[in-house]
């Protein structure tokens, strides 16, 4: 029988989110700085001939038909760059809220590439696994290998891994799911928008090597898709002042188009202490204390 290969989905967190403008073709470009968290889901393929999905976990109920989800365009769209591609049957364990502006499903995506990769001997730079990635969806080229970086263009256009040091990030999403769509259709440009960066080199390494720089830096940059998904959701703006009234908190921003928020702090107790006291106050969000790196 053949082994299972397992891959990790960890969430992806926006520490910075800005629209540059909306294109021709009714997508939006932006500029992330995106890391990648120690939670998220968990995805298993056994090798095997027909393509299945079965999915477990807390949010598996949220996931919607098996047809629509992206492991399984992932796997097509794999399978028509790969003649003879072997698929298999996939198991997702779903611990990440769905469309929750952590790239739960983008992530669980590029988590099948990297399986399907290793089932069929495929290279992990295989431009095929790229391509498949983009048809996929927007987010998928950069969980296909989880580091920090920079993100551009509607989300193709990846700088080289950038050395971040390790935060500790409280995770927060009131139980209320933003529809990607929706939060890009209100958004509106800034009178006075923070000036983009001409080009990802222009985001120089000592900027990020401490984490006061980067801190002082993030404190200079924004999420502006924040305006727009609280109009949708005002909970959101609940958990923004939550967290930014925690003892401790350096930062609190929304990430993608939300809903999750997310907080920074100096230490993992102060996390641990806040993430505490929320659970206590609001026992129906979700909540992890976790680090990005």
């Amino acid at each position: 029988m053949p082994s299972d290969l397992v891959e990790s989905a960890p969430a992806k967190v926006n520490l910075t989110l800005r629209v540059l403008g909306r294109r021709a073709d009714g997508y939006h470009d932006i500029e992330s700085l995106v890391a990648f968290a120690d939670v998220g889901d968990q995805l298993a393929l056994t090798p095997g001939d027909a393509l299945t999905l079965s999915v477990v976990g807390p949010a598996a109920a949220q996931t919607g038909a098996e047809a629509d989800n992206l492991v399984i365009k992932a796997a097509r769209a794999l399978a028509a760059r790969v003649p003879g591609l072997r698929a298999g049957a996939f198991r997702l364990q779903k611990n990440l809220p769905v469309a929750a502006g952590l790239g739960g499903g983008s992530a669980d995506a590029a988590a099948a590439l990297r399986s399907l990769a290793k089932a069929n001997k495929l290279a992990p730079d295989d431009p095929r696994l790229r391509d498949a990635a983009r048809a996929t969806g927007a987010d998928v080229p950069v969980c296909l290998d989880p580091r920090p970086r920079l993100m551009r263009g509607i989300g193709e256009i990846l700088s080289a891994p950038l050395p971040l040091p390790r935060l500790h990030v409280l995770l927060v999403n009131p139980g209320v799911a933003v529809p990607t769509r929706l939060v890009f259709s209100g958004w509106r440009p800034a009178a006075n928008p923070i000036p983009a960066l001409e080009s990802t080199a222009d985001f120089a390494v000592p900027k990020i090597q401490s984490e006061e720089r980067l801190l002082d830096w993030l404190a200079s940059q924004a999420n502006d898709l924040e305006a727009p998904a609280i109009a949708l959701e005002p909970s959101i703006a609940e958990v923004l002042g939550s967290l930014r009234a925690a003892a401790g908190c350096c930062l609190a921003r929304m990430s993608g188009s939300g809903a999750t928020c997310f907080a920074l702090f100096a230490s993992a107790a102060e996390t641990a202490t806040a993430g505490q006291k929320l659970r206590t106050q609001f026992p129906d969000w979700w909540i992890s204390v976790t680090v990005l790196s």
